[in-house]
């Protein structure tokens, strides 16, 4: 068994991410060369703490989008010779190293921790997204308008919180409920949302201009139905959107018990920000309540909801790892963190090392994520 020397085995894993440490330091700069005109995030440059975290959460999203360059081989590809190799054995055939070694099935488990990366970016900020835009729309008049909106939709929202979390999860993505119309109910409605809150955001600023209201209503409904009908039935008609089941089901798990926590987080700053003067003075010129909501009162709680985001983002990470270790991610070849974890933990009494890629990887995306959050949260207060 042919192996490489430790720098050999570092040097190439290094290498092996070129195009990640070109995609940040070109963010970097950016950042830096712009960092007056893109608000908190420019501040954060001036935070030791929130750059290490975003640097960390950008070397795993550039790590997503160069997925197939950085990887060695296909993350499914078995070679049966190579069953639970230490790191740095050579595959014969190609000669190419596995450099983070293989596993119980002979696969690359660098190659599958790279690709794992794709599906924590994909799930992870796009249902943490949606789950804000479920809270945002909901928060909002609850807060703002109070009486009986604000007792129907508290107590909806109390009555989800009641659950573990844990529990909730399980019970929404068990291959019993998997077999139902439920995933597919449950999806339908929460991505209908951003579409109504897109339109309702331009009704809000542009009623009096319908030169401006009518073709943009007509450019979002044209784009919402079409991500819609491609993301929640699976019959987008040029073929480019599309979602697993599985990854569908957890996508609506996920919204399903991250909203009620978001509308919380609103309705109480809503609630503290109505009795600011600014908004006072947008009543007195006579402003419609969504206007107010969206326009005076929504970008003064930003500061609070990005933070709530990047932590929200690393308790869902948390949660999909969860699942896949319990089985009950995505399918069982799948890369993502989770499902690698429980696929090799049996056999760290021969191979010690052979939990550690996925296990380091889900750790290091958290952390910079808190950490990102601990530095925004610190520019906010300064903002």
């Amino acid at each position: 068994m042919e192996t490489i020397n430790f720098w050999e085995l570092w040097g190439g894993v290094a290498y092996r991410f070129w195009p990640v440490w070109v995609g940040m330091a070109i963010t970097y700069l950016l950042m830096r060369a712009n960092r007056k005109h893109i608000g908190v995030f420019g501040h954060l440059l001036d935070s030791p703490v929130g750059v290490t975290g975003l640097m960390i959460v950008l070397f795993w999203l550039f790590t997503a989008v160069f997925a197939d360059v950085v990887a060695t081989f296909d993350p499914l590809e078995q070679f049966y010779r190579h069953r639970r190799k230490p790191p740095g054995m050579v595959e014969l055939e190609s000669m190419i190293p596995m450099y983070f070694g293989s596993d119980n099935l002979g696969r690359d488990l660098f190659s599958r921790m790279v690709y794992g990366s794709r599906f924590v970016l994909l799930i992870a900020p796009s249902a943490t997204l949606v789950a804000f835009i479920v809270g945002i729309t909901l928060g909002l008049p609850a807060g703002y308008k109070g009486g009986r909106t604000d007792s129907i939709l508290s107590f909806i929202a109390n009555m989800i919180l009641s659950f573990p979390v844990i529990v909730l999860f399980y019970l929404l993505v068990t291959p019993g409920i998997r077999e139902t119309a439920l995933p597919n109910v449950m999806a339908s409605v929460f991505f209908m949302f951003p579409i109504v809150f897109a339109l309702t955001v331009l009704r809000s600023r542009f009623s009096e201009r319908p030169g401006l209201l009518f073709p943009w209503s007509v450019i979002i409904l044209i784009l919402g139905g079409w991500l819609y009908s491609g993301v929640v039935f699976n019959s987008d008609p040029l073929g480019l959107i599309s979602m697993d089941p599985n990854e569908l089901n957890i996508f609506a798990a996920v919204v399903f018990a991250s909203s009620p926590g978001v509308f919380r987080i609103v309705r109480g700053l809503t609630m503290d920000i109505k009795t600011r003067d600014y908004v006072a003075a947008a009543q007195t010129r006579g402003e419609t309540p969504w206007y107010i909501m969206l326009w005076e009162i929504l970008p003064n709680a930003r500061g609070p909801l990005i933070v709530d985001a990047c932590l929200r983002i690393g308790y869902t990470t948390i949660l999909l790892g969860t699942l896949g270790f319990f089985g009950l991610g995505l399918a069982p070849e799948s890369p993502d963190w989770g499902s690698m974890i429980n696929q090799t933990r049996g056999f760290i009494r021969l191979v010690p090392t052979i939990v550690l890629p996925q296990t380091i990887a889900l750790a290091s995306f958290v952390l910079g994520l808190n950490l990102l959050a601990d530095g925004l949260r610190e520019e906010s207060l300064k903002d």
